[in-house]
C-alpha cells in the first residue's frame, strides 16, 4: 500500500493542496452534488422490502414467494382482525364483525376476508383479511379504524404479518430522517468538544453530508441498474457508517495537517505533507474496511448480500470526500479555521522533524496521558497483555448468553404496538398459528394426495381450502404452535419431509426456519473470508507477517469480548428475548473491519517512527503522538453507531450497543494497551519477514527505560 500511494498518492496530493488546484476540487464537488444530489433522495423508489430481497436466494420459502405470484397480483399478507369480550362476545359484537369484514373487503390491496369465526371459549372473534404487501401500511390503519368504531367494552385489534408489516413500515418509514438527525447531532457535540473550536467542526461535517450524498447517489445507481438489494435496515446502516467513518478519517487527517502545520510555514505544503504522510493509513484503512464488507457477497442472505456493496459504497465515498474535498476546504479557507488553537509555524519544529533525531516534538515526549501510557507500555509490557488477554477471555465467557436464532414477532420492539398485543390474544382463543399459516404449493394433480399428508402430519392444526392456478394448487395450513416458535419450525420440517420433492413449503414460520440456517451457513463462509482478507491487507501495508497476525487476533479477541457482554447485556439487563440470526456475522464485520482501521491507524504510524528511532522507541511515540486522535475517533464512531439504539427496533439498538461497546473496547483495551504492549515485548520480531526487523540488535531494556535510538533502516 505505501508502494502504490508513494508516485500516486504525492500527485493527489500536490492537486487537492494545489494553490489553484483546490478551487477545481471545490468546483467539482459541487458540479458532483448537483448533478447526483436529486438521484440521494430517491432511494425509497428502489428499496425493496418484501419478503424476496430478504430471504435466503435459493430457500424453499423463497420459491414459494416467486410460486405464489400465480394465485394473485402481488406478495399478499394476511391481517387478522381480532375482537375479544372478557365476559364473552355478544350477538352485537358478532353483528359487528360481519359488518366489519365487509368493509375490509373494499380497502386497498384487499382480497376477500374469510370470517368472522368464533372461538371455541366463545370470547373472541377472527376475520382474515389477504393484503397486498404494497398497501399492507394503509390498509392496516384503515383497518384499525374500522374496528376501533362501536363495540362498547369490545377490545379490537389488527395483526398479523400484515398488522407486522405496517408496524415495521411505520418504524422504517421515519427511520431516515432520525437517524440522520442523531448521527449529525452526536458528531457535531464530539467534534465541538475533541477541537474545542466554534468554526472547525463546520469543514467535516460539510463532508461527510458530501459523502452520504455521494454515497447514497451511488447506491440508487446501483440498485436501479445492477440489481443491488437495498431495504430499510441497510439505509439506517449507511447512514451512521458514513458518518462515522468520514468523522473517523476527518479527525486523522485534520490532526496531521495541524501537525504540519508547525512545520511548514506555507499552508499548501503542511496540507501536501499531511496527505503525504497520513495517506497510506487511511487508505488502507478504507480499503480493508470495504473490502471486508465486500465478503458479504458470499453471504446466501439476500439482505446480507447486498449490504455488502452498499456499505462498500459508503466507506469509498467517505474516502473520496475526506482525501480531496475535506483538504482543499481547509486549505481555502486558512490557518484560521483553528481559532482559537491556531497553529503556528515553528521553525524549531520543522528541524527536529527533518532530523529525525529525539528532539521530534510531535511524537518525542513522553508528557501527557498518552505520554504515561506509553511509559506503562515501556515498563511492563509482558504482564500488561497477559493482563488485558485475559479480561478479554472473561468478557467473551457472556457468549453462552447470546440466544441468535431469531427474533419472534414479539420481541422484534422495543415497544409494544398493536400486532404484538393482537398476536397474544389470537394465541389465547385461537390455534397459535392463525393467521401466519404455512404456506403449500405444488401439482395440481396431486391436490387431494397432498391435502391429505398436510392433514396427517403431526402439528398441522387445520388444512384451507385449495387454491388452483397454472397446473399448480396452494393450501394453507394453519399450525398448532406459535408461528414465530422453534415448535413451528419442527412442523415445517416435518411437513417438507412429508410432501418430499412434490411440494414446496412457505410462509412465516418457513421464512424464520431459512433465515436462521442461511445466517449459520453465512457465519461458516463470510468470517473466515473477512479474516484473510484484513490479514492480507494489513501484510501487504506493513511488509511483515507477525504484526498482521497480531492485530488480526487481538481484534477478534476485542470482538468476541464484545459479544460476550452483549449477551449478558442483552438477556439480563434489556431482558431481550433474543437476537436476530444475522446478528453475530454483522456484528463482526462492523467490528473487525472498523477495529483494525484503529491499529492500522497506530501501526502505521509506528512503523514510520521505527524506521527513524528503532521499534520500541517507535512503538511509544507511535501511542503517544496518534492516542488522542484515534480515542476522539473511537468515540466518535461509537456514538454515531449508538444512534441506532434511538429506533423502537430490538435488531437495531443491539447492533448499536453491541457495535458501539465493541469500538469503545478496541480503542480503549486493545489498540491502546494490548496490541502496543504485545508488540514492545517482541521488538524487531513484530516485522519478522520484513527488512525493519533486520535492524540491529537494541540495548536491553532495564527498569522500563525506553531503549536507546536503533540506526535508520
Amino acid at each position: 500500500m505505501n508502494g502504490i500511494w508513494r508516485g500516486s498518492g504525492r500527485r493527489l496530493a500536490a492537486v487537492v493542496s494545489g494553490r489553484r488546484a483546490k478551487w477545481i476540487v471545490l468546483a467539482f464537488w459541487v458540479v458532483l452534488l448537483v448533478a447526483l444530489g436529486p438521484l440521494s433522495g430517491r432511494l425509497k423508489d428502489v428499496q425493496k422490502d418484501d419478503a424476496a430481497s430478504w430471504l435466503p436466494a435459493g430457500a424453499q420459502s423463497t420459491q414459494v414467494v416467486k410460486l405464489d405470484e400465480r394465485f394473485h397480483s402481488g406478495e399478499q399478507v394476511t391481517a387478522v382482525v381480532v375482537y375479544s369480550r372478557t365476559s364473552g362476545v355478544t350477538p352485537a359484537d358478532r353483528a359487528k364483525a360481519r359488518a366489519d369484514a365487509a368493509a375490509f373487503g373494499r380497502l386497498p390491496g384487499a382480497g376477500t376476508p374469510q370470517g368472522p369465526f368464533v372461538s371455541e371459549d366463545g370470547r373472541a372473534l377472527r376475520t382474515l383479511v389477504p393484503i397486498r404487501k404494497d398497501d399492507a401500511a394503509d390498509a392496516v390503519k384503515a383497518a384499525r379504524d374500522i374496528a376501533a368504531r362501536g363495540g362498547t367494552g369490545l377490545e379490537t385489534h389488527v395483526t398479523g404479518p400484515a398488522g407486522g408489516v405496517a408496524d415495521l413500515g411505520a418504524v422504517f418509514g421515519a427511520m431516515d430522517g432520525l437517524l440522520l438527525a442523531v448521527a449529525a447531532g452526536v458528531v457535531v457535540v464530539l467534534l465541538l468538544l475533541i477541537y474545542r473550536s466554534p468554526l472547525l467542526w463546520l469543514v467535516p461535517l460539510v463532508g461527510a453530508v458530501f459523502a452520504l450524498g455521494l454515497s447514497q447517489s451511488a447506491v440508487y445507481l446501483l440498485a436501479r441498474y445492477a440489481g443491488l438489494t437495498f431495504n430499510g435496515q441497510t439505509s439506517g446502516i449507511l447512514t451512521v457508517l458514513v458518518f462515522g467513518v468520514a468523522t473517523d478519517y476527518a479527525l486523522l487527517l485534520v490532526a496531521r495537517y495541524r501537525e504540519e502545520l508547525r512545520r511548514h510555514a506555507d499552508r499548501h505544503e503542511a496540507m501536501a505533507a499531511a496527505l503525504h504522510r497520513a495517506g497510506p493509513a487511511v487508505l488502507a484503512s478504507a480499503g480493508t474496511v470495504a473490502a471486508g464488507l465486500l465478503c458479504l457477497l458470499a453471504a446466501t442472505m439476500n439482505a446480507n448480500r447486498g449490504l455488502g456493496p452498499v456499505a462498500a459504497a459508503g466507506v469509498v465515498a467517505a474516502l473520496a470526500a475526506m482525501t480531496t474535498l475535506l483538504p482543499a476546504l481547509l486549505v481555502a479557507l486558512g490557518r484560521w479555521i483553528f481559532w482559537p488553537l491556531v497553529p503556528r509555524y515553528e521553525p524549531t519544529a520543522a528541524n527536529a522533524h527533518a532530523g529525525g533525531g529525539a528532539g521530534h516534538r510531535a511524537a518525542g515526549g513522553v508528557d501527557g496521558v498518552w505520554g504515561r501510557v506509553g511509559r506503562l507500555v515501556a515498563t511492563r509490557p509482558r504482564a500488561l497483555w497477559v493482563g488485558t488477554s485475559l479480561l478479554l477471555v472473561a468478557m467473551a465467557s457472556g457468549l453462552g448468553s447470546l440466544s441468535a436464532d431469531g427474533l419472534a414477532n414479539r420481541d422484534q420492539f422495543v415497544t409494544t404496538p398493536d400486532s404484538v398485543t393482537g398476536a397474544a390474544v389470537v394465541a389465547r382463543h385461537f390455534p397459535a398459528g392463525s393467521g401466519a399459516p404455512a404456506v403449500v404449493i405444488g401439482p395440481a394433480s396431486g391436490a387431494a394426495r397432498l391435502a391429505d399428508t398436510l392433514r396427517a402430519t403431526d402439528g398441522v392444526a387445520e388444512v384451507g381450502r385449495p387454491a388452483v392456478a397454472q397446473g399448480y394448487v396452494r393450501y394453507e395450513a394453519t399450525l398448532r404452535d406459535p408461528a414465530d416458535g422453534r415448535a413451528a419450525q419442527d412442523t415445517v420440517d416435518r411437513l417438507r419431509k412429508a410432501v418430499g420433492g412434490t411440494a414446496r413449503v412457505g410462509g412465516p414460520t418457513a421464512t424464520a426456519l431459512d433465515t436462521r440456517r442461511a445466517a449459520a451457513h453465512d457465519d461458516r463462509v463470510v468470517i473466515p473470508a473477512v479474516l484473510a482478507v484484513v490479514f492480507l491487507i494489513l501484510a501487504v501495508l506493513l511488509r511483515a507477517l507477525v504484526a498482521p497476525l497480531l492485530m488480526t487476533a487481538t481484534v477478534v479477541l476485542s470482538f468476541l469480548a464484545s459479544l460476550g457482554v452483549s449477551a449478558l447485556v442483552f438477556r439480563h439487563g434489556f431482558g431481550f428475548g433474543g437476537s436476530d440470526a444475522s446478528f453475530p456475522l454483522l456484528t463482526f464485520i462492523f467490528l473487525v473491519a472498523l477495529g483494525v482501521d484503529y491499529t492500522i491507524f497506530l501501526m502505521h504510524r509506528v512503523r514510520e517512527e521505527a524506521q527513524r528511532a528503532g521499534t520500541r522507541r517507535g512503538i511509544v511515540r507511535g501511542l503517544t503522538v496518534t492516542g488522542g486522535v484515534i480515542t476522539s475517533a473511537g468515540l466518535v464512531l461509537a456514538a454515531t453507531f449508538a444512534a441506532l439504539a434511538a429506533l423502537p427496533l430490538v435488531a437495531m439498538v443491539q447492533m448499536g450497543f453491541a457495535v458501539a461497546f465493541g469500538v469503545l473496547l478496541d480503542t480503549v483495551v486493545v489498540r491502546s494497551l494490548l496490541l502496543p504492549a504485545l508488540a514492545y515485548d517482541l521488538g524487531r520480531r513484530v516485522w519478522l519477514p520484513g527488512r525493519l526487523a533486520a535492524a540491529p540488535a537494541s540495548a536491553p531494556r532495564r527498569g522500563g527505560t525506553l531503549e536507546p535510538l536503533e540506526p535508520l533502516t
